[in-house]
């Protein structure tokens, strides 16, 4: 089974018909992720505007989480199959390759974010943590935006 028909499974999915929707959706719920994050990341920098209370330089978290979100969403399912994708530079193996790099790098701006909450908040027992919790939220936001925006949405409806 394949993972992008995982709305399928659901079993609201006998009541609503996701048939041309389905794009629309999924579409939508992943800016609203996207949105959240950085909305969230904005509001700590507003509140705690100085150094010692949030590190400027934490910013770069979401900053390669956004540019993983856009890695992984600029090459087809049928481009890492092969069906849709044979010429360029590398062809199939440069779009799996590419994925690759999408994924470690939204992977490793998590982690970093998670660092960034218990290393440089939690452990040292700072009197505010919200900071830490707003890049760790961020981060999640947009990660789980770029997993909703690629296996959420289907590629049959554009053909």
């Amino acid at each position: 089974k394949k993972m992008s028909g995982f709305l399928e499974g659901l079993r609201c999915s006998e009541c609503i018909d996701w048939g041309e929707k389905r794009n629309t959706i999924a579409s939508i719920a992943a800016g609203v992720l996207f949105f959240t994050g950085w909305w969230i990341i904005i509001d700590a920098a507003v509140i705690y505007p100085s150094m010692e209370e949030f590190n400027h330089s934490y910013h770069a978290c979401g900053v390669i989480a956004t540019i993983a979100f856009l890695m992984i969403n600029a090459v087809s399912n049928g481009q890492v199959r092969g069906d849709s994708y044979s010429e360029g530079c590398l062809g199939q193996t440069g779009a799996r390759i590419w994925l690759f790099i999408g994924f470690m790098l939204a992977f490793g701006s998590l982690i970093a974010s998670m660092w960034i909450l218990f290393g440089g908040y939690v452990a040292k027992e700072k009197t505010t943590v919200y900071p830490g919790i707003a890049v760790f939220f961020q981060n999640a936001f947009i990660f789980f935006g770029g997993l909703v925006f690629k296996f959420g949405r289907t590629e049959d409806l554009w053909q």
